[in-house]
């Protein structure tokens, strides 16, 4: 049995959107990382990766994003054993400035380039991957802002 989470990957003006994760967070308390979280059990329903990111954006932050693509999926295991399918979604940035709107799950917001992310030395390695992913897409969109 699999969590499933879903993050995205926010590009506005050349930048990217990241969080502190709180420190009070069971899994990578304290960490940077894109924001997201856990789908929840709906039984049946459509479109539930799309929707689960955009109110946990929403819920996090307190921003809306649009544009939603495909950039990368990936498993790993928590540090008490859970088996997550970690889903990775490059999203527009829509309305609401970005806050720490859920103390419980973050810290801090953080903007930073693309340059800024992979010559950060604390920045975990799949992160960094799914921005370079996340990069190429856009690259590929006539409205990149470098």
């Amino acid at each position: 049995m699999f969590v499933v989470n879903i993050e995205g990957a926010i590009h506005c003006k050349g930048k990217w959107l990241l969080i502190r994760r709180s420190e009070k967070e069971e899994h990578a308390g304290g960490s940077i990382s894109l924001v997201g979280g856990k789908c929840e059990i709906e039984g049946n329903s459509s479109d539930i990766l799309e929707r689960t990111l955009k109110r946990e954006i929403f819920e996090e932050v307190g921003s809306e994003v649009t544009a939603l693509r495909y950039v990368n999926s990936s498993s790993f295991v928590t540090e008490s054993g859970i088996n997550v399918i970690d889903v990775v979604f490059l999203c527009q940035h829509k309305t609401g400035e970005p806050y720490a709107k859920s103390t419980e799950e973050v810290d801090d917001v953080i903007w930073m380039t693309t340059s800024e992310i992979l010559a950060h030395a604390e920045l975990p390695v799949y992160l960094k991957k799914n921005i370079k992913l996340a990069e190429n897409i856009l690259k590929q969109d006539s409205l990149y802002v470098p």
